[in-house]
C-alpha cells in the first residue's frame, strides 16, 4: 500500500483543496439537505411521513453526492494540470500510479466527509429510523469512492472535466438515469442506491439495480477509471523520468 499511497502528496492535496475558496461551496449542498430535512420533519407528522426515502434518496444521490464529488474529484488533480503546477509533482520520482491513487483516495475521503456524513445526519433526523440512515450512509460511501474515480479520471483525460462532469451528472444521471432503464447500467447514482436499497429494502428509494450488479459494476468503473487515469498521466511523464 505504501507504494500506491504517498502521505506527503495526500497532505498537500488536502491542504490545497480545503484551502481554496471552493471549500466553502462544498458545505452548501449538505446544509441545504439537512435544513430541508428539518423543515419536512417539522411540517409532516412522524407517523405518516412518506417523504424521507424519495427525498433523501433523490436529492442526496442525484444532487449532493455527485456535485460534491465533481467539485472535489476534478480539483485534486485537474487544477494542478490546468495551472501547470503538476509538472513539479511529475518531476519527482513518485510513480504516476501513486499520484493517481493518492489523489483518488483524498477525493474519496473528502467526498465522504462533505456528502456521506451529511446524508447520515439527514437520515438520523428524518422520522424513518436508523436503518434508513445507515443505508443512505453506506450507499453514499460507495458512491463517494466510485464518483471520485470517475471524476479524477475525467480531470486527467480532458481540460474541461468540470463541464463534462456537469453534463454527466445533470443529463445522464439526473435526467436519463431516472427515465431510461438501460442508462442505469452506467449510472453511479443507481450503483449507490442499489447498495442502500439492499440494506433498507424500499421501492421509494427507486434503486434501478440490485446489490450484486451495483457492486460488480462499481468495482469495474472504479478500477477502470484509475487505470485509464494512470495511463493518461503517464503521457505527461518528463523525459528520463520513470512513468
Amino acid at each position: 500500500m505504501s507504494s500506491l499511497f504517498n502521505p506527503v502528496v495526500a497532505a498537500i492535496t488536502v491542504r490545497a483543496t480545503l484551502g481554496r475558496r471552493r471549500a466553502f461551496l462544498l458545505a452548501i449542498p449538505a446544509v441545504i439537505l439537512i435544513a430541508l430535512t428539518l423543515i419536512l420533519r417539522a411540517s409532516h407528522p412522524a407517523g405518516g411521513a412518506q417523504w424521507p426515502d424519495p427525498v433523501l434518496g433523490d436529492m442526496g444521490f442525484s444532487v449532493l453526492l455527485p456535485l460534491t464529488a465533481l467539485i472535489i474529484g476534478t480539483g485534486v488533480l485537474g487544477a494542478e494540470i490546468d495551472d501547470g503546477s503538476a509538472i513539479h509533482l511529475l518531476a519527482t520520482p513518485i510513480r504516476r500510479s501513486t499520484v493517481v491513487v493518492t489523489k483518488f483516495a483524498v477525493a474519496a475521503m473528502l467526498t465522504m466527509v462533505f456528502a456521506a456524513i451529511p446524508e447520515l445526519i439527514a437520515g438520523l433526523l428524518a422520522p424513518a429510523g436508523r436503518k434508513l440512515a445507515v443505508a443512505l450512509f453506506v450507499g453514499a460511501l460507495a458512491g463517494s469512492v466510485i464518483y471520485s474515480a470517475v471524476f479524477v479520471m475525467a480531470s486527467v483525460l480532458t481540460t474541461r472535466a468540470m463541464a463534462v462532469g456537469l453534463l454527466y451528472v445533470l443529463v445522464w444521471e439526473a435526467l436519463l438515469g431516472n427515465l431510461v432503464g438501460g442508462v442505469r447500467i452506467l449510472s453511479v447514482a443507481h450503483y449507490s442506491l442499489g447498495v442502500a436499497n439492499a440494506i433498507y429494502p424500499d421501492q421509494n428509494l427507486r434503486a434501478g439495480l440490485n446489490l450484486t450488479t451495483s457492486l460488480v459494476l462499481g468495482v469495474i468503473v472504479t478500477v477502470g477509471g484509475l487505470i485509464l487515469a494512470t495511463r493518461r498521466l503517464s503521457a505527461f511523464a518528463i523525459k528520463g523520468e520513470p512513468a
